[in-house]
């Protein structure tokens, strides 16, 4: 089944090429079927790269998905034109009488600053908090999830000595859980971020359970024992190349950028890199989107 999203919106134009399924809201309208309604909170600086990113993997599933856009009303993004964003977001005031089948709550890269001095910290919580009632599912990624573990469950985040960034193997801690059906014993997920959470901490805490984790980048995927929260703290929705212009970027700004570990073949990064995650991704935000939203969802909100 496609993902339905605006014609206009620049990562349509994307995903087409890339022959993803999407459709338009006229001939969505006229499938007799009652589509999920995702929400997306878009943290992420160039948001248009990760519209993409996101669209990619929620279209590619059996089921019809409407997205959303929204955008923190308490800081403006300096990195996308406020066109783009009167176009295809909203904001949290807009949305909060409604009711979502799932919520995506993205990265952020505020994650060396304390999350109280977060210019929308705030206003996050307000959103985590209404997510309780008015959300089924909420998947939170990286920073995103962070912030969950802290807001939620009061597991902090501190900072490590040097940027975790790279394709990092996993181990899979119990295959029984229907977010894990289908994942190998060990699997490859990208990271990217300077903070961790502690493992020790995670496995004490009676309402979060540790999915999967990394020797090297730590814990990985997290659930709430009710099932409706799911932190994930690297970047599945990541594309080839994202690493590499994430390490370009930080290179052109001259900063002590370190080549991302098991990225580029031999480690030069004049090689192109080789993707290692892109099914375990599909087949996450597949499970995510059948067992913890479609089959959890009440057909009709009251």
């Amino acid at each position: 089944m496609p993902i339905n999203i605006p014609k206009q919106l620049p990562a349509r134009e994307i995903l087409e090429k890339e022959n993803i399924f999407i459709m338009d809201t006229d001939r969505a309208n006229m499938q007799d079927i009652r589509p999920l309604n995702i929400l997306i909170l878009n943290l992420m600086p160039e948001k248009e790269k990760t519209e993409a990113h996101l669209m990619r993997l929620l279209g590619n599933t059996p089921l019809q998905v409407n997205v959303s856009l929204m955008y923190t009303a308490t800081y403006e993004s300096k990195n996308v034109s406020r066109s783009h964003l009167e176009q295809f977001y909203t904001t949290f005031e807009e949305v909060k009488n409604r009711r979502y089948d799932g919520l995506i709550i993205t990265g952020a890269p505020v994650e060396q600053i304390a999350f109280e001095s977060v210019s929308y910290w705030e206003e996050l919580q307000s959103i985590m908090d209404w997510a309780k009632t008015n959300v089924t599912s909420t998947l939170h990624i990286c920073w995103g999830a962070q912030a969950a573990l802290y807001h939620y469950y009061g597991i902090g985040k501190y900072g490590l000595p040097q940027k975790c960034s790279g394709i990092y193997k996993h181990s899979v801690t119990d295959p029984t859980v229907k977010l894990l059906r289908g994942f190998d014993e060990e699997f490859y997920a990208p990271h990217s971020r300077h903070t961790d959470v502690s493992n020790e901490e995670i496995e004490a805490n009676e309402e979060v359970t540790l999915l999967a984790l990394s020797p090297e980048a730590g814990a990985f995927l997290m659930i709430s024992k009710d099932e409706r929260n799911i932190m994930m703290t690297g970047h599945f929705e990541y594309d080839t190349h994202t690493l590499a212009e994430e390490y370009n970027r930080d290179m052109a700004k001259g900063l002590e950028a370190q080549v991302p570990v098991n990225y580029f073949p031999d480690d030069n990064p004049a090689n192109r890199p080789v993707n290692r995650w892109r099914s375990h991704a599909h087949l996450l935000f597949s499970n995510w989107l059948n067992y913890y939203v479609y089959q959890e969802t009440p057909y009709e909100w009251n």
